[in-house]
């Protein structure tokens, strides 16, 4: 059985409580002591008693204010020994909390205020040098139990310091190694990928100045040199962030649905075969646009590698009311692709960039009714009228 824990504060209370309680206790029981003995009886006993009690109650606020409340009990200290076990416990909350000149003043100010009364109402069976000594003892119990208190709170709160700084100089030890990993990426990026992209660019461009050529071989030229141009533009701006940590603001604006017009031509250029079939007009969010436009590209990619030559049809509509909805479809081919390497996991980062948008993704091999199968990529995403 797993039994409920109490909070901080009520815990405190609770312990608050029972000490009124067990000091207020402690008066009666001296008190029936002190009558029995006939050391206080009569007015005097109920005037000593209320007190005590008095003094215990005032333990209720000995957190709040230990050295006031520690005062008041030596106080009451000067009229009656009933409220020993109260005082206790203040000179216990007092070394807890306080330092320890102002323990060991409280304590001195209460033997001095004791004396008198152990001479003018002495203990049965105790002289007064006795009750003072014993008095004086249970002071210093009260005292060294509270100082150890003190020091054990300090030596917790110092090791949690300790604790607490050693993580952050852990965490900013783990910053240098993402700066350090983001540089050593960064430069494997320049090394391999720019170095790759630059001498497309140039066999591009040298094949483009040749007059030798058919005119659609020069077109797909120039397109290969124009998409090596933007490819080492985004490559630059990655390698920016990646160098900085920064959020992306150095890349070159997200394309959105306003784009997809350039994206179909960039295809036709390099001979794939899109028929588009676009019904909506406007723009929606930032976002959704750049979740739409990264949606074609990656289907227009996925169909010239995997069914190089089919045709792709791209429909962009809404899909009842505040929705959008795109989707691409090609017929399977036989045969090998065009080999050209793929991540493996292109559509698997779509599926989480429309989910992010708010969207849903659906893909695979679906059989139409105009017969035939075919690959369709299509996804609804949100956009109110």
């Amino acid at each position: 059985m797993i039994r409920p824990r109490l909070s901080g504060p009520v815990r405190s209370r609770l312990v608050d409580l029972g000490l009124v309680a067990a000091a207020a206790l402690a008066a009666l029981v001296i008190a029936g002591e002190a009558e029995e003995s006939g050391r206080l009886a009569g007015d005097a006993l109920a005037a000593a008693l209320g007190l005590a009690v008095l003094g215990a109650v005032a333990l209720w606020w000995r957190r709040r204010f230990p050295v006031a409340v520690a005062v008041l009990l030596t106080l009451v200290l000067a009229g009656t020994d009933l409220a020993v076990v109260a005082v206790l416990v203040a000179v216990w909350t007092v070394s807890a909390h306080r330092s320890w000149s102002v323990a060991a003043t409280t304590v001195g100010v209460g033997l001095l205020v004791y004396v008198p009364y152990s001479v003018v109402r002495p203990a049965p069976d105790l002289s007064a040098f006795d009750a003072n000594v014993l008095y004086l003892a249970l002071i210093l119990v009260a005292l060294a139990a509270g100082s150890t208190a003190r020091i054990r709170r300090e030596a917790i709160g110092v090791l949690r310091e300790r604790a607490e700084r050693a993580e952050a100089e852990a965490n900013e030890r783990a910053e240098r190694l993402r700066v350090q990993e983001r540089h050593r990426i960064a430069g494997e990026m320049h090394d391999v990928l720019a170095h790759r992209i630059s001498l497309v660019s140039l066999q591009a461009s040298a094949l483009e100045v040749r007059t030798d050529l058919p005119a659609e071989v020069t077109g797909a030229v120039a397109a290969i040199w124009q998409q090596s141009h933007d490819a080492l533009e985004d490559l630059r701006g990655i390698l920016d962030v990646l160098r900085a940590g920064g959020d992306g603001a150095g890349l070159r604006p997200q394309p959105g649905l306003a784009d997809l017009d350039r994206l179909f031509a960039e295809g036709r250029s390099v001979g794939a075969v899109v028929h588009v079939d676009r019904r909506v007009t406007g723009e929606p969010s930032d976002v959704v646009g750049r979740t739409v436009y990264r949606l074609v590209q990656e289907g227009l990619t996925n169909a010239r590698k995997h069914a190089p030559g089919a045709p792709v049809d791209v429909l962009v509509d809404r899909a009842g009311t505040g929705e959008l909805w795109v989707r691409l479809r090609n017929p399977l081919v036989s045969g090998p692709g065009t080999g050209v390497p793929g991540s493996h996991s292109g559509l698997l980062g779509l599926a989480e960039r429309v989910e992010l948008a708010g969207g849903r993704l659906s893909y695979g091999v679906q059989r139409v009714p105009e017969g035939g199968v075919v690959f369709q990529l299509e996804a609804w995403l949100p956009w109110p009228t």
